[in-house]
């Protein structure tokens, strides 16, 4: 071989070494100037997906993917932006066609319904007249609940029906107010549809929150007219007083499941922690069946600069895609069953009473570590102040602390007579600051301190870091990456017949010095390596 041939056959050589390796991670640009950095990075698990996204400074979210050809039900997790996403999803409609809205535990969201049954079982069902009155009846119901007014117009309407069974999702976008979290949602759902649900259970005694906490107390009792208040600064707002549900008649949506059985059109299945969503023109895995805009729908998306009509849908058919301004939080509190109605504290709940700070809801936020410091910010000067309630809103990565017993404004340099505060913290930024009730401290905001190392995401996550196990090439294909396969490799190694030759070698080496190990060490070993 010429020497020419030799340097350009090392040539290639490298470049493909350093294609295999790179120096560092391949460059993706924005998708227009005014963009941050590019995010877009692939999980096996939901918590650790979760996770990344908690601790990354951009402005992303959690989405569930499922593949064709895997194993029934298991899902990638993809962390990206909205915007990100939406420009792959029309570019990659293949690879992304099964995708799925992570709603986080605690976040803030937008009321919304998944409904469905089965045609062939329900052929006298007008599905388009069941949902025309059920949004009918949901509106009325926030009227005289929440005095939050919406209409048909509010509410985007989704199809993804087929020959056999009837499908929709509703998803509400409430003027200026949003639910605390999808369990507050599902209560309030489970709530306004009691005389239904008590035909199916006739008999049982459901406690469905309509005698809420704040109608058995002596406060509750005072307030027993509904007081429709508008929104405090800063977008939070005191839950109204529940009052008893007509019965009204709602026996439109009893439904006979593909069972034969009598079943419900509304699914209330779909209001638990992390719960994945179904997105816009996404299809289930093996169905072809998208959601699309159904043909009587009257949701109109809001029109933005450099957002097309079609865009505009898919970010309002995003359940947690909420802005913390203006938001008024919309709640439904029931306590647990045998539950005594007393403040309990958040390590309570978790079976210790190491803590004596007070929660007034039943549970503690997503990050314990962070409301022990936000309690012990309002315990000063011998006064023991308290988190009344707490509002996670993911779009932003804020955690919006509502504090009773403890008033120190910035603003003001003193305590308020009468308006509480709210702590505000950023966990992308990873800061805190205040922010306040009173009407001359609205547009207030204090300045930003920061949080305490040891309860940064950052932080947690750099003491066991995981790469991502899948990626995303150029042509859309999601495919394990190098390093899951290196590590694949590795572990195959070790688990061949040479190695356990090498072993035994070993052993009688060390039994011919004159070493011994006895058998039951031996066996013991062995169980130990089994388990």
């Amino acid at each position: 071989m010429s020497k020419w041939g030799a340097r350009l056959k090392k040539v290639e050589q490298l470049a493909q070494s350093f294609n295999q390796n790179p120096l560092t991670t391949r460059y993706k640009p924005r998708l227009w100037p005014c963009q941050p950095s590019s995010v877009w990075k692939l999980f096996p698990r939901q918590s650790t997906a979760i996770s990344f996204a908690q601790s990354c400074k951009e402005v992303v979210h959690v989405f569930a993917l499922e593949k064709e050809n895997a194993s029934q039900g298991q899902r990638i997790y993809l962390v990206t932006s909205y915007s990100e996403l939406w420009h792959y999803y029309r570019t990659f409609s293949q690879s992304l066609m099964h995708c799925y809205e992570v709603i986080p535990e605690g976040a803030v969201c937008k009321l919304y319904f998944d409904l469905e049954f089965h045609k062939p079982s329900n052929k006298g069902s007008d599905g388009r007249t069941m949902v025309s009155m059920l949004i009918q009846y949901v509106c009325e119901k926030l009227l005289e609940v929440y005095g939050v007014e919406c209409s048909v117009k509010d509410v985007l309407n989704l199809d993804s029906s087929t020959e056999e069974k009837y499908s929709r999702h509703l998803i509400f976008s409430l003027q200026n107010a949003a639910f605390k979290d999808n369990i507050h949602v599902g209560r309030f759902i489970h709530a306004i549809l009691k005389p239904v649900l008590n035909k199916e259970k006739s008999g049982s005694n459901v406690d469905d929150g309509m005698n809420s906490e704040a109608e058995n107390t002596a406060e509750g009792r005072r307030r027993a007219v509904p007081e429709r208040k508008p929104a405090q600064a800063g977008g939070m707002a005191e839950s109204p007083p529940m009052k008893r549900c007509k019965q009204e008649d709602l026996s439109f949506l009893q439904v006979t499941n593909k069972d034969g059985q009598d079943g419900l059109f509304v699914d209330l299945g779909v209001y638990t922690r992390n719960r994945n969503f179904r997105l816009y023109k996404s299809s289930k895995v093996g169905k072809s069946a998208a959601f699309t805009v159904a043909g009587d729908n009257q949701f109109i998306g809001k029109a933005e600069e450099g957002i097309s009509p079609e865009e505009s849908i898919f970010l309002a058919s995003l359940v947690c895609n909420l802005s913390f301004t203006g938001q008024r939080i919309l709640t439904w509190d029931v306590p647990e069953a045998n539950q005594p109605k007393i403040k309990t504290t958040p390590r309570q709940e978790q079976g210790s009473a190491s803590s004596s700070a007070t929660f007034s809801g039943w549970t503690s936020s997503p990050h314990q570590e962070v409301d022990d410091f936000v309690l012990t910010t309002v315990r000063k000067d011998n006064i023991q102040g308290s988190i009344r309630r707490w509002n996670y809103f993911p779009a932003e990565q804020l955690l919006v602390y509502d504090i009773a017993k403890y008033r120190w404004c910035e603003n003001v340099g003193r305590f308020h007579k009468s308006n509480n505060i709210m702590i505000v913290v950023d966990l992308r930024e990873e800061v805190w600051y205040q922010k306040c009730h009173d009407p001359e401290c609205r547009n207030f905001r204090s300045s930003s301190y920061p949080l305490p190392q040891e309860i940064c995401v950052s932080y947690i996550l750099s003491l066991d870091e995981e790469d991502q196990a899948f990626v995303m090439d150029d042509a859309g294909n999601i495919e394990p990456s190098q390093t899951t396969l290196d590590s694949e490799k590795t572990a195959d190694t070790w688990d061949n017949e040479l190695d356990d030759q090498e072993y035994l070698d070993s052993l009688n080496d060390f039994e011919k010095s004159g070493g011994e190990v006895s058998d039951q060490l031996l066996l013991s070993c062995v169980a130990d390596f089994d388990s």
